[in-house]
């Protein structure tokens, strides 16, 4: 069967991840679906290491790479510290192109303190346009460890920012003509693309916040598949199931046109910006006024409970499973 583009699907991830040996103790935490990065015990520190790619996006692609890694080091409670870059060009590509990239990247980069430590660059043939990978390194303390698997049942589940934020920037951005022709209004499409920087999606503030604040048991990036895919993943790392409030579900405007009309479900699109964690309930309203302080948008859109191992919403009184995506909205929409 062909696989379509996006994340694997996860029963056939997790039977390869099923054949990795660990043979080395002082790997914390490999590969395992849902955990955002690997955690390493180098004695006084862990060593948190974390690989991500760019895909979707044309533009600020080095600015791209940046964010999303620290994000994920950002949610195992991590601070980021070196970057190694690879950088795979179409044919054609110039040097001011090529140029543009690489100060955008070490831009980024120097604005979150990372050291860019090597990388690889080079021009590919079969490519359509860039793709950058990094891989990320950062440092923690063993009793800063954050995993998805750390959910407790009762936790309360907070959602920062929003849904769909990246997507929807993503979809301003390089697919404004059909957004146009479908009546979505200049200045939806202006505020969308302005979505990339406003709210943003960097979630490390959120996340540094929210451990300075309260105990967190459990974050999560979630990135393709969107929201509804990190929630699932949350429950397959921890072997619990959450129950989800469709009305607690934070979505701009912006977001919501954009997917209205081009036939996507916000759900499922590619979400990086918002972050998902879990805290004991009596520490939720400590956190989310402390969210509200520093202007950051945050709701408590569930809870998690031993009583199932799913992922349910309910949405006008009735309860379903939250829906299942293969793919991102994204790849949905290009056709890929």
């Amino acid at each position: 069967m062909e696989i379509k583009s996006g994340k694997l699907p996860a029963p056939l991830l997790q039977k390869l991840l099923g054949k990795i040996k660990h043979a080395d103790p002082r790997v914390l935490l490999g590969p395992k679906l849902g955990e955002d990065a690997a955690l390493i015990d180098f004695g006084n520190k862990i060593l948190a290491a974390k690989t991500d790619p760019i895909t979707f996006a044309t533009d600020l692609i080095g600015w791209y790479l940046v964010q999303v890694n620290v994000n994920d080091l950002a949610v195992v409670g991590a601070t980021p510290r070196w970057m190694l870059a690879t950088l795979l060009l179409p044919e054609g590509t110039d040097e001011k192109q090529v140029t543009t990239i690489f100060n955008d990247l070490t831009e980024a980069a120097e604005n979150q303190k990372i050291m860019l430590i090597g990388g690889h660059t080079e021009v590919t043939s079969g490519l359509n346009r860039p793709i950058a990978v990094g891989t990320l390194l950062g440092e923690l303390d063993s009793t800063d460890i954050i995993m998805t698997a750390g959910i407790k049942d009762g936790d309360a589940i907070i959602l920062t920012k929003g849904i769909a934020i990246e997507g929807t920037s993503l979809l301003c951005r390089e697919a404004e003509t059909p957004l146009l022709e479908a009546g979505v209004h200049p200045d939806i499409i202006a505020s969308g693309k302005n979505m990339l920087f406003d709210p943003g999606i960097s979630v490390r503030a959120d996340a540094e916040l929210a451990r300075q604040t309260v105990k967190v048991n459990a974050m999560h990036d979630p990135t393709e598949g969107g929201v509804a895919t990190g929630l699932q993943e949350m429950a397959s790392a921890s072997g619990l199931g959450i129950n989800i409030e469709s009305s607690e579900i934070i979505i701009f405007d912006e977001s919501r046109i954009v997917c209205d009309a081009l036939g996507l479900n916000p759900l499922g699109l590619i979400s990086s910006g918002a972050l998902l964690l879990a805290t004991n309930p009596d520490d939720a309203a400590k956190l989310m006024s402390a969210f509200h302080e520093n202007n950051i948008v945050s709701s408590i859109i569930g809870t998690a409970t031993k009583q199932h191992k799913q992922v349910n919403i309910r949405s006008h009184g009735v309860i379903s499973n939250i829906e299942v995506f293969d793919r991102d909205e994204l790849a949905r929409y290009y056709g890929q």
